[in-house]
């Protein structure tokens, strides 16, 4: 995992969350980590791997350290794992690593990546299952200027059309399929992790996700105005309410080895403390930034809270508490993944997933425990919080 050298709060956060502690708080918003706090869960710590209390348990994400996974660094920070005898190491991703393959070699105990992508690595032999869908809600989008005119599928003709590639196309490639569109009425366009094609010209429609690319153009000044460009200057085509949605980020397991009733405890354990995680980052969003900064991520403060905030509501209000998988849902995705067919004619699927394939037992299990312990796990007062980006995120 990259680490980069902070001072102060965020120094000592860094420290608790490169070695699994951290520390509870009164739960209510704080602008900087709280150091006593975070001390005291060190202790906790230490005291409980003295005493050979807890199982260390890997997490590998499907990315760099970066607020999509707060949940997870919260859950970390505060010691909620190790309330729940879980000692857990976060292992960063990268362009490089697919995360369901490493959960599938045996490497980690559990991993972090979107549905449609688990669903091609299944089919060809992975044996790892959807434990609690964490995000319920789809963050991809396909974003114009407002002189484009494109706010719905059937206005990508003709356009230059940007995609990323990689198992993150199925969305545009289905709304557009939903809108009769086929691939020779655009120009598709392969899109870079950034928007600088976009920002250029050379892209009409460009995929974003909520939480991260949307938030560059924000954070980018508009060479007409002299300002940063605002929600006014875009048109936004999101597929959820195209009907195209997927899903997303979710907790994997090993198939095998959720036979064995031990890992079946430590899963509804690692699932307790990463809804407990995920509850304190929708009430505590600024601090959950800062946890995630001490972390190592490299993005600004202002981006770091962006995100937070609209991940929170990918989760929240929950519909039948987080981390449940909605039959409905999951069906789309998987309609999506049979019937969807990429620039090369292929689609992720030739034939419906297997009922191992996700399950609600062991996340229903540990919301029922969440709940008698007072825990939220609806989220149904949530509101997200008003975030003022700054140039370049900082």
């Amino acid at each position: 995992m990259r680490r980069t050298l902070k001072l102060g709060a965020a120094a000592a956060v860094l420290a608790v969350v490169a070695t699994g502690c951290g520390s509870g708080d009164d739960g209510g918003s704080k602008s900087q980590v709280d150091v006593k706090t975070t001390q005291d869960c060190a202790t906790k710590t230490k005291d409980a791997r003295d005493k050979g209390d807890l199982k260390e348990v890997k997490l590998q994400l499907q990315w760099v350290s970066q607020a999509q996974f707060a949940g997870y660094y919260a859950a970390v920070a505060n010691c909620y794992y190790i309330d729940e005898g879980l000692d857990v190491k976060i292992v960063e991703g990268g362009v490089d690593i697919v995360p369901q393959d490493v959960l599938a070699s045996g490497d980690v105990d559990y991993a972090i990546s979107w549905v449609p992508k688990v669903l091609g690595s299944i089919e060809q032999g992975a044996g790892i299952t959807d434990v609690a869908q964490i995000f319920e809600r789809s963050a991809t989008t396909q974003i114009s200027f407002k002189n484009k005119d494109i706010t719905s599928p059937a206005d990508l003709k003709g356009h230059n059309v940007g995609s990323w590639g990689f198992g993150n196309e199925w969305e545009l490639f289905a709304g557009m399929q939903s809108a009769d569109v086929k691939l020779e009425d655009i120009n598709l366009v392969q899109q870079a992790f950034d928007m600088n094609a976009f920002l250029a010209g050379d892209i009409d429609a460009a995929q974003a996700m909520t939480y991260n690319e949307y938030a560059q153009v924000l954070e980018t000044k508009n060479p007409d105005t002299g300002k940063l460009y605002t929600p006014d200057d875009l048109n936004v085509i999101n597929w959820n309410d195209v009907g195209t949605a997927m899903l997303q980020d979710a907790i994997w397991a090993t198939t095998d080895k959720l036979s064995d009733p031990d890992y079946q405890d430590q899963t509804v354990a690692f699932i307790k403390g990463s809804i407990k995680g995920w509850a304190f980052v929708r009430d505590n969003p600024e601090e959950a930034a800062d946890i995630v900064a001490a972390s190592g991520s490299e993005l600004g403060k202002s981006h770091q809270l962006w995100m937070t905030n609209e991940v929170n509501k990918l989760i929240w209000p929950s519909t039948n508490g987080i981390g449940i998988i909605d039959q409905d849902a999951w069906d789309q995705t998987v309609d999506i993944a049979l019937h969807t067919k990429n620039e090369t004619g292929a689609t992720i699927i030739s034939k419906p997933p297997p009922d191992t394939a996700f399950t609600n037992d062991y996340v229903q299990q540990a919301i029922d425990e969440l709940n008698d312990e007072g825990v939220d796990t609806m989220g149904a007062d949530f509101e997200p919080i008003d975030v003022t980006l700054e140039e370049g995120g900082k």
